[in-house]
């Protein structure tokens, strides 16, 4: 007798809200701060606002497989729009609130969006500078109104007008949303994230329902996670990193989400709400890390010699635990006084007490910010995935990371090596494609595999190991091949630097493009009584280019001579992501900082 193979039931969006609000209708969904006041939004008015969301749409002629943009900081506003747009067979499609308006046009023109959810004015302004250009838009709703009481126009309604017309619908219609929730399947769009891009204008990465409900479960595989759980949402929401945390993930394991007040307010809000579950990408982990080391050096001598014995012991069990190995009896017992006298009340001081597992992604971390980290006991890990692969491929497990690697693939992922190193990766999170790009989503899936872009290989224990960017590798004049993201991590492990371009490409020597971190920088020249009056004129000064002269050299011992950095030059202005210098995520645009600074690059050779 044949046996018949059971294939895998994937989920859809509105199924598997409609699931928890059933089994967690009244426990906190979300939370978020007003006039200094938490406020707790539970998981039955967050799928009741929701569900007027998509009342209102349907009821203003928004029809399944139809967009709709959303641009603003993180609030509850935001992700109650997302899913009501989702669970009516909408795309939604998020643009980041830092974006300029010829940005915005781009998405909302070429997505094709119904409606335009945006924030606040300023967001609205950034609409009317191309309300002609968008014939297809039907409403902007807006739902912080400050500022726009006495403001009128027939394409705009607030967000609470919507959810009054959502709630006239539903008590009219009152199968209508159900109806819409059943039409939605495995295989339709859910979202299409914009990716930022380093080069070139973004593309529009197409994520089914399958996507995005298929990729929660994988990594609950690696990380345990549940409904005691809380986060502290502070990212862009439309990147696929914190998508999936404050809503996908959420979604399917009931925790709680807290909204930061404003993207200034991080560090204050994370000593408030004391999340379990942490992650950010690196720039957030380095600063951190930089603010700690700054401040101990303005500490007494006391607590400089504490943290520097108590560091020093928790790094040796760091370099034992990231080596799989046991740390002996005498050094756990150093470790715990270690821990009650000096990592203990620095975890309490940063708000990281409860987190039980963080993680770093959207970009590369230093081995050193890592090593830190895991010595105040910590469990910092890498997560690596591309928003093709619904943001997620490899995850170090809870008990078992390894200092280099970003971990092992996923459950359900498969990965493979291509004779010239490039990472491909076949999974059900795979995304069907770019909008209205199929020149690029050709090259990008070939035979179910997704070519990544990154070049890399797996070790002995099956822990992927990222060696570059493969567009970004330089080949010198004397034919060697140097990974410029190895040295530039090594480079941003300095508190006095924020980040680098390594340059070298066909060049006979390797020199650097320096970024400093100018809070830290800053201090120093404070202490060294430097008078400055700019950004210029502090990267242009003599002892700050020393002081910089002398974290190059430190990295340059540990690479190889080859490897070494010849030449350096600081940056004299600093980048912006509103400039199109770097990423939302801060990463460097490396080709339009190739641009851009051509002569100070050409005078160093």
């Amino acid at each position: 007798m044949a046996i018949k193979k059971t294939e895998p039931i994937f989920e859809t969006v509105p199924r598997v809200f409609n699931k928890t609000v059933d089994q967690n209708g009244s426990r906190v969904a979300l939370r978020t701060k007003d006039l200094g006041i938490w406020h707790d939004i539970t998981w039955n008015t967050y799928h009741d606002k929701a569900k007027k969301v998509g009342c209102a749409l349907v009821s203003m002629g928004f029809e399944k497989g139809d967009a709709a943009c959303i641009i603003g900081d993180n609030a509850i506003e935001w992700v109650m729009a997302d899913l009501g747009i989702q669970c009516v067979g909408g795309v939604s499609v998020g643009v980041y609130a830092t974006n300029a308006w010829q940005q915005v046009e781009y998405v909302v023109n070429h997505c094709d969006a119904k409606f335009l959810f945006v924030e606040n004015e300023e967001q609205l302004d950034k609409w009317l500078m191309f309300r002609k250009k968008t014939p297809l838009l039907k409403k902007v709703i807006v739902w912080d109104t400050k500022g726009l009481l006495a403001f009128t126009d027939p394409m705009v309604m607030t967000f609470e007008q919507l959810i009054e017309k959502g709630s006239k619908v539903d008590e009219e219609h009152p199968t209508l949303f159900k109806d819409y929730q059943a039409k939605v399947r495995p295989d339709d769009l859910a979202v299409i994230i914009y990716t930022s891009g380093t080069t070139g204008p973004p593309k529009g990465a197409m994520l089914t329902h399958k996507n995005v409900t298929w990729m929660p479960g994988a990594i609950d595989g690696t990380l345990k996670i549940s409904k005691s759980d809380n986060v502290l949402s502070f990212l862009p929401l439309c990147h696929i990193f914190e998508r999936l945390f404050s809503v996908f993930i959420s979604l399917k394991f009931a925790y709680t989400v807290n909204f930061v007040e404003k993207p200034d307010t991080v560090m204050q809000n994370m000593m408030e709400v004391s999340p379990t579950f942490g992650y950010g990408v690196p720039r957030i982990w380095e600063k951190y890390y930089s603010n700690i080391i700054i401040k101990m050096d303005d500490a007494t001598w006391f607590k400089r010699l504490a943290f520097k014995i108590a560091l020093k012991i928790g790094q040796k069990r760091a370099d034992a635990v990231m080596n799989f190995k046991t740390p002996g009896l005498f050094d756990k017992g150093l470790y715990i006084i270690a821990w009650f006298t000096v990592f203990r009340k620095l975890k309490e001081r940063l708000g990281f007490e409860n987190i039980r597992v963080a993680i770093s992604a959207a970009a590369p971390i230093s081995k050193e910010v890592l090593r830190f980290y895991q010595s105040i006991g910590m469990n910092l890990i890498e997560v690596y995935g591309q928003t093709e692969g619904t943001g997620a491929t490899t995850v170090s497990p809870e008990d078992k990371t390894k200092f280099g690697t970003v971990g092992r693939p996923l459950k359900g992922i498969d990965i493979k090596i291509a004779e010239d190193g490039e990472i491909l990766v076949r999974s059900p999170g795979i995304f069907k494609g770019y909008y209205k790009s199929d020149e690029a989503t050709a090259e990008t899936i070939i035979d179910g595999w997704l070519y990544s872009g990154d070049v890399g290989e797996i070790d002995a224990d099956g822990f992927l190991k990222i060696t570059d960017r493969k567009k970004d590798i330089i080949v010198t004049a004397g034919g060697k091949n140097i990974t410029p993201q190895y040295i530039e991590n090594k480079l941003k492990a300095s508190i006095y630097i924020n980040d680098s371009v390594v340059i070298g490409d066909r060049r006979k020597f390797i020199s650097a493009l320096v970024m400093i971190d100018e809070d830290n920088v800053m201090k120093f020249a404070q202490d060294n009584k430097i008078q400055f009056s700019t950004y210029k004129d502090l990267t242009g000064n003599e002892k700050v280019i020393a002081l910089i002269d002398e974290e190059v050299k430190k990295v340059n011992k540990t690479l190889a001579r080859v490897e070494n950095i010849r030449k350096f030059t600081i940056l004299p202005k600093r980048l912006y992501e509103e400039d199109g210098e770097v990423t939302p995520t801060m990463k460097i645009k490396r080709k339009f900082v190739n641009e851009a600074f051509k002569e100070l690059i050409e005078a160093m050779y």
